[in-house]
């Protein structure tokens, strides 16, 4: 008709890939991720969504499961945060999608994930059934072994929450009969590492040859520890431990050192110490020369042994022998490693001989507050020397000259130790206690080596070590 206007429809504006995933249409996406792959984990531009989030919270499992499974160049981001920290596991959490919900769970997704305030999606599920009355989702989430007792920025978990709203006893019902299931498998689970730290714990100090009162102490904070672990477990709030402080007096060769090092990887095998670290001091890397400068290189050795162990060897030469000595600066080292004895950070162990020990102990009224442990390293006898020369052989590491070498079944620890009672003096024992058994191993196999022939091929006896050579090595120490 003249004069008449012509009615023309607006192009429709396709859909985008985000659109597909929320109108469930797996048509639709399929065609958008053929032609461009890489819109496989595109964002929308207001709230950074996936498709896989947008599916997800729609419960359009047909289209997670075709999202998880793709098989292009491009990887699913099964983890993508939005811009509330939510990944897609918790829109379907939030939203009650409980068959999105199983997909993504036996896809691998993340139970411990956190948005940006903190909540789990076991807390979104919870809320969830607050407001529905369906625990379906919650359930699901359990079966997988949610954690009941994650908390978010609020401090508030799943269980908190479900507190809130007395009304659906079956969700409260729900969450509490899992935390106490989780409980009680954690309470396990705890007492089974238990175990197996005190059988590791009692293999090292097996490797400590005497010392029985330190040992049995040892044992003592071992187990006090593991046990604190499961006290916490089944949700008990008891104290922390404090590191204990020691002081270990002795004479030379008794072991002091050694058991320190060895007292570092056992305290932190059980929790006492974050580092196993032992930090090994004397006198001249703590005090200075003028004033000033005593201050700063202590705190610089009690830094370097933060979380660990500081062993103060021949700590009394820090206590000037006269009280008129004003210029000896030793007190003040003293007291910069007492100031932090209380922080919990360190273990400090002061070691010496017992008599030039009494110095330290007196010298300042904090000390015996502090240091509450005070352990005596005896002289070694005969059987404990051989029984260390025994471990010595068997536990060589590779950097070791002894290494690779063995004892004759004739150096038994009986035999060995009736050498060393025989050809050393009790005097001797006491001056080096310990300390004569490198050297007594090395001498041996230096006459190893002098009495095999160039012919010899036998390899066993190439390095075995017989009573003879250890009879020589002993000799040869004492000239």
């Amino acid at each position: 008709m003249p004069g008449a206007q012509v009615m023309r429809r607006r192009p429709t504006k396709p859909l985008t890939i985000h659109e597909f995933a929320q109108e469930d249409d797996l048509h639709g996406l399929r065609s958008k991720l053929e032609e461009n792959p890489s819109l496989l984990n595109a964002r929308t531009s207001f709230m950074l969504q996936t498709p896989l989030h947008l599916a997800a919270g729609h419960n359009n499992s047909k289209i997670v499961k075709f999202l998880l499974e793709w098989k292009g160049t491009e990887k699913i981001e099964l983890e993508a945060t939005n811009m509330f920290g939510e990944t897609p596991l918790h829109m379907a959490a939030k939203n009650g999608c409980n068959e999105s919900t199983q997909i993504l769970l036996e896809y691998g997704a993340f139970l411990g994930a956190k948005t940006k305030n903190g909540m789990t999606p076991l807390h979104l599920a919870v809320w969830y059934a607050q407001q529905t009355d369906s625990c379906d989702t919650v359930n699901t989430l359990l079966e997988h072994n949610a954690d009941c007792s994650a908390a978010d920025d609020d401090h508030l978990t799943p269980l908190d929450y479900s507190k809130k709203n007395r009304k659906n006893e079956k969700l409260l019902g729900l969450i509490q009969s899992h935390v106490e299931k989780q409980r009680k498998r954690k309470a396990m689970e705890t007492c089974n590492k238990a175990k197996e730290k005190m059988e590791e714990f009692e293999k090292a100090i097996s490797d400590i040859v005497g010392l029985q009162e330190l040992k049995m102490q040892l044992r003592r904070w071992a187990k006090g520890m593991l046990v604190d672990e499961k006290r916490r477990e089944l949700g008990l709030i008891i104290a922390t431990r404090r590191p204990p402080h020691m002081a270990f007096m002795g004479n030379p060769g008794t072991g002091k050192t050694m058991v320190a090092r060895a007292l570092g990887k056992l305290l932190h095998m059980v929790g006492i110490l974050p580092s196993d670290k032992v930090t090994e001091v004397q006198r001249t890397d703590l005090v200075g020369e003028f004033v000033g400068h005593t201050g700063p290189k202590t705190r610089k050795k009690i830094i370097e042994a933060d979380g660990g162990i500081l062993f103060v060897d021949e700590a009394y030469r820090l206590i000037p022998m006269q009280k008129s000595d004003d210029k000896d600066y030793g007190l003040e080292a003293l007291e910069e490693i007492m100031s932090v004895m209380d922080s919990g950070r360190i273990v400090v162990i002061f070691a010496g001989y017992r008599e030039p020990m009494k110095r330290v102990i007196l010298s300042n009224e904090g000390f015996c507050r502090r240091v509450t442990k005070f352990f005596y390293f005896d002289d070694f006898t005969t059987t404990e020397l051989a029984q260390m020369l025994h471990i010595k052989m068997t536990d060589q590491e590779e950097r070791s000259s002894l290494y690779g070498f063995k004892l004759h079944p004739s150096c038994t620890v009986e035999a060995v130790a009736e050498l060393i009672h025989s050809e050393t003096t009790e005097e001797l024992r006491k001056q080096m206690n310990g300390g004569l058994i490198e050297p007594l191993l090395a001498n041996a196999r230096e006459n190893l080596d002098l009495r095999l022939d160039f012919d010899c091929s036998d390899a066993d006896e190439l390095i075995t070590i017989m009573m003879e050579d250890l009879e020589a090595g002993l000799r040869l120490l004492l000239q």
